[in-house]
């Protein structure tokens, strides 16, 4: 198969002018098993967490509102495998005019590759602070594990503006559906370099079962508990 996304070609070209390019995917094994298993994992599991976090989810949703009087959730375009558009959920975290602001501050992006991070974003609010460093902002994202958007287990979603950055290589992120929870999830995430990030999500590309899946989540909810790289 091919897939025919506009990406920015970060090959040796001295114009590094965007174009369009057609890449082929790796050779990723189908496992219709294991995805039917892994599809109603998800579905159990999401169904469960959001019964079982709601009262906290309420809790945060009316903290985020009354810090401000605007909405407590944030809607974001994220892509999927194959660069299939969807609307991804979080808590808010952020002043509500944080993307206006971002232009202003995209000459301090601390990250490396085309992903943006800045240690104190003045952005962040008081309780969107606390929320990432524990995690919480992303609880909304089980409703998109609910309705199939997302599962539970899979690279990080990123945003269209980051995929028309990346090479081949990294292209092959959406290779397979995004998930809430990923090696690079539970294996430090800020203190983690993008290509070594890549590298982690194709591993687990090449590696996916309900074992490594398994695996990654408990490693996730140590890493949560630990606020390993949160920040």
């Amino acid at each position: 198969m091919r897939v025919n996304i506009a990406v920015r070609d970060r090959e040796q070209n001295d114009s590094r002018s965007a174009r369009t390019v057609y890449i082929d995917k790796i050779h990723v094994r189908r496992k219709p098993a294991y995805e039917a298993l892994k599809r109603t994992f998800d579905i159990i599991t999401s169904l469960c967490a959001l019964i079982i976090f709601s009262p906290i989810m309420l809790i945060i949703a009316l903290a985020v509102f009354l810090q401000d009087f605007h909405s407590p959730f944030f809607a974001q375009t994220r892509l999927t495998k194959d660069g299939k558009e969807f609307k991804m959920f979080k808590f808010r975290s952020m002043c509500v005019d944080a993307e206006e602001k971002l232009s202003e501050l995209r000459e301090l992006n601390e990250a490396d590759g085309p992903v943006f991070k800045i240690e104190n974003d003045p952005r962040i609010t008081r309780i969107g602070r606390f929320i990432r460093r524990t995690s919480m902002d992303e609880l909304p994202q089980l409703i998109n594990i609910l309705t199939g958007s997302m599962s539970v287990v899979g690279p990080r979603p990123p945003l269209p503006s980051e995929v028309a950055q990346y090479s081949s290589y990294q292209m092959h992120r959406l290779d397979v559906k995004s998930g809430l929870t990923c090696y690079w999830q539970c294996s430090g995430r800020s203190n983690i370099g993008f290509d070594e990030w890549v590298d982690l999500d194709i591993q687990y590309i090449k590696e996916r079962s309900l074992t490594t899946d398994l695996k990654i989540i408990l490693k996730t909810i140590k890493a949560v508990i630990k606020k390993d790289g949160a920040e």
